[in-house]
């Protein structure tokens, strides 16, 4: 409990805190319900409007993720409204994102291998906000001394130098490790100083009178998406479901 007081309360975490729990849930309980509706079990159907559209739950995650949003920001660190807000923009959050591969690709993608791109934002979003709990800041630029707190010179230079790092990270391909980076300085180092990905930006500028080096970079993506593209394929699945062998593209139903 003291652990609680002090790590969650007195720094005004709350609200983040209560987002996250209702983030995770609204996605588990999301993705359970669409499974059932998939399989044609229990009481739940799709929303359908009088003209026989289809009514993707993203809409009402919209609408949530707004009206949490503009609370949060009104209603401060504390108090019951804030809190409040946050339940109500985790759970909006919590919508739009199990429909993120939807809005991406502007078709109805949702059991089809595309969709996966909705289980890995939420992963990867959940995971970035349970950073923000633990008392990693952005940029990096915690744990800071008195002195360099003192100094914002070298805060400024943390904050310069870590987000170059992420930006040659995401430059070459490596869109995760550029988003963890913003989190955590030594993710994004080791993303800026690793060979390209092949059909990255920077491989199509710096690689392409470099035989070797492209070479080099194609034969390094092959190894890594052969030994983790199955389980990270296998782990969505898990979580989201299997997609169909058949993709829909129609956004009318699903």
């Amino acid at each position: 409990m003291g652990w609680f007081e002090r790590n969650i309360m007195e720094p005004g975490k709350l609200p983040l805190l209560l987002a996250l729990i209702s983030f995770v849930l609204t996605f588990v309980i999301t993705r359970g319900i669409t499974r059932l509706i998939r399989a044609g079990k229990g009481p739940f159907r799709n929303i359908s409007s009088s003209g026989g559209v289809h009514v993707h739950h993203v809409v009402p995650g919209v609408i949530l993720t707004i009206i949490g949003g503009f609370g949060a920001v009104a209603g401060g660190q504390h108090g019951f409204g804030s809190c409040l807000a946050a339940v109500l923009f985790g759970i909006g959050a919590g919508l739009v994102l199990d429909e993120f591969a939807l809005v991406l690709h502007l078709a109805d993608v949702y059991w089809t291998p595309d969709g996966r791109k909705s289980v890995e934002m939420v992963v990867l979003t959940a995971s970035l906000v349970g950073l923000l709990l633990l008392g990693f800041s952005p940029l990096g630029v915690n744990d800071l001394s008195e002195d360099q707190q003192q100094n914002r010179a070298v805060v400024l230079g943390n904050v310069v130098v870590n987000f170059g790092f992420a930006l040659i990270a995401l430059f070459k391909g490596k869109v995760r490790i550029a988003v963890l980076g913003v989190i955590i300085p030594l993710v994004a180092l080791i993303g800026a100083v690793r060979l390209a990905r092949p059909t990255s930006p920077w491989a199509k500028r710096f690689y392409r009178n470099r035989p070797r080096a492209r070479a080099k970079s194609g034969l390094r993506a092959y190894h890594h998406d052969r030994r983790w593209v199955g389980p990270r394929r296998r782990f969505q699945d898990w979580i989201g479901g299997a997609p169909d062998s058949e993709p829909v593209r129609s956004l009318e139903h699903r």
